[in-house]
């Protein structure tokens, strides 16, 4: 069967496709192969800039050239490079070879040895995989949560007025304004961010036990170490760990993981709120012409937007998770088990991205019903209380705690004349009583 949305086993390559489709560039087996071939690429220019012997002719004007097998890379040619892997059996050594070929085709030939001079697979992999991570959060991840915070921050813009009945343990508690609460979310996605953008994107560049023995050995009067500093820090941008074993610790990796999972437990909080919101009628949401709710209850308009978003992120997260737990941890000097787990960096990145769009399509939708808040306001006139006896503990006056609880904490209904009967009886002045009407569940908000 041909691989087509309908066929794909993963929701992400066929129900999702136009939605996850920006991130083929950076995750799929194509996209891997071509940040392969641009490491190697610019890893051997990089050798030409010092004084190898062999390279001493190298003719400069021709590195553009060689960044041209990378930027016109193209489909049919990570398939040749595919074809050679199948004699190979090996994906990075399979790149060398194609990169051989096109040296050939340039009249390079006496240079292609230099091509994965004195480097492991991994030297390849671990630079080639946070690069692309590192663009695919840049270019993709962090526009998108972006527009998210914006969506809210309009909203909390718009709604920094509207009084609402809070609830601490599902529970009418002290109003609140809906605009602060929207804040509340715009804060914690904004605090995580700035914990997740420092995070280093580590990469491992020593050969094959990190000790740049085959480099040493070839040419010991260079130092090999500032030479690898040079090429990942400044010519990659990428952070190049000191003290490696034949892989990269992935410790700063599992922290973006860890960060990004923290930012999608925000994300499914916020989910959750919507979705209660909605179903406490404090929002309706935007029909649209044909759309179904319900194949059999013709009157649903359901919050699906937010489930979507809720079951992708916790996806995403259990992959995080898993990420940030194994890829730490390698047998001695390297075991084979990164690997495989590396080439799935894009499904979570892949369902992170497919909720927060899920989620902000779902804020878009929302039309805020300002008589179900009120009238659940209203109806909890019981939540006053609390500004009462403080008022009344600023008078000194005895008790003031128990004798709103006897008020309030019965079966019987609260009301707006309740209290007021409630406020007459106090053995407080006029003007303290007056103080005290003119408390109300839709003013009492605090600041």
């Amino acid at each position: 069967m041909t691989l087509t949305p309908l066929s794909a086993i993963s929701p992400i390559d066929g129900r999702y496709r136009n939605t996850t489709a920006e991130l083929a560039g950076y995750f799929s087996e194509y996209a891997l192969i071509k940040y392969r071939v641009f490491v190697e690429i610019e890893y051997f220019i990089a050798l030409c800039e010092h004084p190898l012997p062999q390279l001493l002719q190298f003719d400069k004007n021709v590195a553009q050239k060689l960044r041209d097998i990378y930027r016109n890379f193209s489909e049919d040619d990570a398939l040749s490079i595919k074809e050679i892997e199948k004699t190979t059996n090996h994906d990075v050594k399979a790149v060398e070879y194609f990169i051989k070929k096109e040296f050939d085709k340039l009249g390079l030939e006496v240079y292609k040895e230099f091509i994965h001079f004195g480097l492991t697979s991994q030297d390849i992999n671990n630079t080639a995989i946070p690069y692309s991570f590192k663009e695919a959060l840049t270019n993709t991840y962090y526009p998108a949560i972006n527009e998210l915070v914006a969506v809210l921050r309009k909203y909390a813009a718009d709604w920094d007025q509207v009084s609402m009945l809070a609830h601490t343990h599902g529970q009418p508690a002290s109003p609140s304004r809906l605009g602060k609460e929207i804040m509340v979310f715009v804060e914690r996605i904004e605090n995580q961010l700035n914990l997740l953008k420092p995070i280093p994107y580590s990469a491992k560049f020593g050969g094959a036990t990190g000790n740049y023995n085959a480099h040493n050995i070839g040419y010991p009067q260079i130092n090999w170490k500032a030479f690898g500093n040079h090429f990942v820090n400044d010519i990659l941008g990428l952070n190049r760990s000191q003290f490696t074993t034949q892989i990269e610790h992935y410790d700063n990796f599992a922290a973006q993981c860890d960060a990004l999972k923290r930012i999608n437990n925000i994300l499914i909080d916020l989910d959750r709120d919507m979705w209660a919101y909605i179903s406490m009628n404090y929002f309706k949401q935007k029909i649209k012409e044909g759309e179904i709710g319900s194949s059999a209850m013709p009157h649903k308009v359901n919050p699906i937007d937010f489930e979507n978003s809720e079951g992708n992120l916790g996806i995403a997260n259990a992959l995080f998770e898993h990420f940030a737990a194994k890829l730490p941890i390698s047998r001695l000097q390297r075991d084979l088990t990164d690997s495989t787990v590396l080439r799935n960096i894009g499904v979570p990145v892949g369902h992170t991205i497919i909720a927060i769009k899920s989620t902000i399509k779902g804020l878009n939708k929302l039309l805020l019903n300002n008589e179900a808040i009120d009238a659940d306001l209203e109806a909890n006139w019981a939540v006053v209380a609390e500004a009462i006896q403080t008022i009344l503990r600023r008078e000194a006056y005895p008790n003031p705690y128990e004798a709103l609880k006897e008020l309030t904490r019965t079966n019987t209904r609260v009301n707006a004349q309740t209290i007021a009967v409630f406020v007459d009886g106090l053995q407080v002045s006029d003007k303290i009583k007056e103080e005290l009407k003119k408390i109300t569940p839709g003013n009492y908000t605090g600041i």
